[in-house]
């Protein structure tokens, strides 16, 4: 069942790396000096992305568990 381990944990990673897209994107956003419409239309695209990633990352973790519970 280590593969389990080792594939829950890549999934957990690619969550983490869409989350921490996400901040950049909304950090880039706030530094550009947008207006109160314009950001709050940027957060708004940003959301989906940030449910999505956080969605994998706990998929992932759940994977290494499973993993950990039948090995």
């Amino acid at each position: 069942m280590d593969v389990l381990i080792w594939i829950g944990a890549g999934v957990s990673v690619a969550g983490l790396a869409g989350l921490v897209w996400c901040i950049l994107r909304i950090l880039k956003a706030r530094k550009a000096g947008l207006s109160d419409e314009e950001l709050r239309a940027e957060l708004q695209k940003v959301v989906p992305m940030n449910t999505g990633a956080l969605l994998l990352s706990v998929l992932g973790l759940m994977i290494v568990v499973m993993g950990i519970a039948l090995g």
